[in-house]
């Protein structure tokens, strides 16, 4: 039996999932244009089909490109989508006129986490799926390893966009700090100069940022190899941080 705050919390996500979906660039972004990347890249590039002794002989495709497309869906809710709403709702005053509710202004804010891991589920899930069936790419090789990969840097990605939240006074002010962090930190990731080919130097910092550490540690699980403990760390470390920051900086009007 469900209790109230589960019901209100239920009714909440519901009505934000259907704004959600009416917002065609959150869509696009977040979940039709890493798939697109994906399959016409993948499709027309032949060195992305070849199979790289560098790689352990497998394609570029089935591993690194494909943790790139997965990690550019959850950046783009992270850094994009999240606090862009968080800090429109606060500047309409609905946090606000929510406080003097019985809702609380604290089950919107789950709820919008919880709309933006499940749009991330399923960007992942048609990335991943689609790619197998169009580009024969193969599933995770460590499912378990992949999926709290997943969730950590999910995780971590979502407390960096509070935070972006917390501190940022206006939309416009939110939206282009978010690209202004998001581009950086997706090259640092490797998704225009793959880490392999990165300077020794900047692929050591690469490792202690939570997009180099979310990338290589997806391309490790999806490549059948376990993640390593070091980005597991950044990447904890980097959520607690945000996340702890967040909850402290957070203002609700």
């Amino acid at each position: 039996m469900t209790t109230a705050p589960t019901r209100v919390l239920v009714r909440i996500a519901a009505v934000e999932a259907r704004l959600f979906l009416r917002e065609p660039a959150a869509v696009f972004f977040a979940v039709v244009l890493p798939v697109a990347l994906l399959l016409t890249l993948g499709a027309t590039i032949p060195g992305f089909r070849d199979a790289d002794p560098s790689l352990g002989g497998q394609r570029f495709v089935d591993a690194p490109f494909t943790s790139m497309m997965v990690l550019l869906s959850v950046v783009t809710l992270g850094l994009s989508a999240l606090p862009a709403v968080l800090v429109t709702y606060r500047e309409r005053g609905v946090l606000r006129r929510l406080s003097t509710t019985p809702v609380r202004p604290g089950a919107l804010l789950s709820a919008q986490l919880l709309i933006n891991v499940g749009v991330a589920v399923v960007a992942t899930t048609l990335t991943l799926g689609l790619g197998h069936l169009f580009l024969g790419v193969p599933p995770p090789r460590s499912p378990l390893a992949f999926a709290g990969v997943f969730v950590l840097g999910s995780t971590t990605m979502l407390a960096i966009g509070l935070l972006l939240a917390a501190v940022a006074p206006n939309s416009k002010v939110v939206q282009g700090a978010g690209a202004a962090l998001m581009f950086p930190l997706l090259f640092l990731a490797g998704m225009w100069l793959p880490r392999p080919l990165m300077p020794e130097l900047l692929r050591r910092i690469s490792d202690f940022t939570p997009t180099g550490a979310f990338g290589q540690a997806l391309t490790d699980a999806l490549g059948g190899g376990g993640p390593q403990a070091v980005h597991l760390a950044v990447l904890a470390g980097w959520a607690l941080a945000a996340g702890l920051a967040a909850a402290r900086l957070f203002r609700w009007q």
